[in-house]
């Protein structure tokens, strides 16, 4: 899967998290749920056991996601036509207002700051056009229309 590189990084620090913070904390519980005797009807033993298993279970999913994951290099990437990673602004043809987006891999999208995944609609109908192209676009709540007005990274 493709990422950039502080989407990469952000990964590295949540799998940085999960093992030195969260994993000693479970180690804690289960000694903890082990000293207060019987284990075979310890509710606390269990779930610390359950959660001891969750979270190595998303430790491994998240090393072999970081192993595998490859870098986008933005610097080989066309400037002229909207790509991924590419920040666009666009104006809505019909009301004139304006808006911009950056279109990420799926896994980095995050509206609040702009971030749309390449396989938005928005997206999909974006990709490849220039600034001054106008495009119409099935969303939704139907067809919108939109003038390119800058690409940008």
């Amino acid at each position: 899967m493709y990422y950039t590189l502080e989407g990469l990084n952000k990964l590295k620090s949540e799998l940085d998290q999960l093992i030195n913070v969260e994993r000693p904390s479970i180690s804690q519980q289960i000694a903890e749920a082990r000293d207060k005797g019987d284990l075979s009807e310890n509710a606390e033993y269990d779930a610390a056991k359950n959660a001891q298993g969750m979270l190595e279970l998303k430790i491994s999913k998240l090393q072999e996601i970081i192993r595998n994951a490859k870098i986008i290099d933005e610097t080989k990437l066309d400037n002229t036509k909207v790509l991924i990673l590419t920040t666009v602004k666009i104006k809505n043809t019909k009301n004139n207002a304006t808006m911009s987006y950056t279109l990420v891999p799926e896994n980095e999208a995050d509206l609040k700051t702009g971030k749309i995944s390449v396989n938005s609609p928005i997206a999909k109908g974006l990709l490849g056009k220039v600034i001054g192209d106008n495009v119409e676009i099935q969303v939704p709540a139907g067809k919108m229309n939109f003038e390119i007005i800058d690409i940008s990274r």
